[in-house]
């Protein structure tokens, strides 16, 4: 996939992105008012949060939020979710959220059905309760509590909007694997190298019980520790460099080179 410039192209593509945002333009005190709230923010400048407007209205205009189970999705609410989830493309492309359409909001946490096989090989149903799942090929499933409270009163390193469409931009590869389309200007060989060293080390570290700045959930495979690192990238990015400074600077040169 090539990365482009929200605004490089032809002067068609430029118009008709001209277009789409005089045609679903977002309130401006709304989204204000609702930007200002959320501390993810609060480093960006004015020129940042324009094009994250941008983002943000094409997200809006592309993606369906909806809720179930009763949950009544406002406009507020849609900013929140579609804004956080546009600070991962801020200097990328809106082709890293291609492929799919829809955002699911439960009101909580929610429950999911899977097979599992337990320590005798035997393969059985089981369930486990999230607050956040992302299909390769489908929807990004969220429990608005835990999006409210990571919106609103964030932890460093814990952030399931953040998390979960890190996995859709990581899923344009064909597979969640840790490995996201990089930039031209990115080399493969050093990504791997420098991701694949500190999950090796997290998963060691934990193997002899040791405690680690980065959490343990990381070290489920590749693609959640790609997505873990990304939520300390955005919420906690001196604790990730001090923990990893090649994992920092490779997330570096993905999220935030222009």
């Amino acid at each position: 996939m090539k990365t482009r410039a929200l605004h490089s192209g032809s002067m068609f593509q430029r118009w008709r992105w001209h277009k789409m945002l005089l045609r679903h333009p977002i309130d401006a005190a709304l989204w204000h008012s609702e930007t200002q709230k959320i501390p993810l923010f609060n480093t960006l400048n004015a020129v940042q949060m324009a094009r994250l407007r941008e983002l943000t209205t094409w997200f809006l205009a592309h993606k369906s939020i909806t809720g179930v189970q009763g949950l009544s999705v406002t406009a507020a609410m849609q900013i929140a979710v579609a804004a956080q989830a546009c600070l991962l493309i801020l200097n990328l492309d809106v082709d890293y959220f291609d492929g799919w359409v829809e955002v699911i909001l439960y009101p909580g946490a929610f429950r999911v059905r899977h097979m599992q096989t337990d320590e005798t090989g035997l393969v059985h149903p089981g369930s486990s309760v999230l607050s956040g799942e992302s299909w390769l090929r489908g929807p990004v499933i969220l429990s608005w509590d835990d999006v409210a409270r990571d919106t609103y009163q964030p932890h460093p390193g814990h952030h399931v909007v953040l998390h979960e469409f890190a996995h859709k931009l990581d899923g344009r590869n064909g597979t969640a694997n840790g490995m996201p389309p990089l930039r031209s200007t990115m080399h493969r060989e050093h990504w791997a190298d420098a991701l694949n060293r500190a999950y090796e080390t997290l998963r060691a570290a934990l193997a002899t019980g040791e405690s680690t700045a980065i959490d343990a959930y990381a070290a489920t495979n590749p693609a959640e520790f790609f997505a873990v690192t990304s939520e300390y990238f955005f919420t906690a990015p001196e604790q990730l460099k001090n923990a990893s400074p090649e994992v920092y600077r490779q997330l570096a040169l993905f999220y935030l080179a222009r």
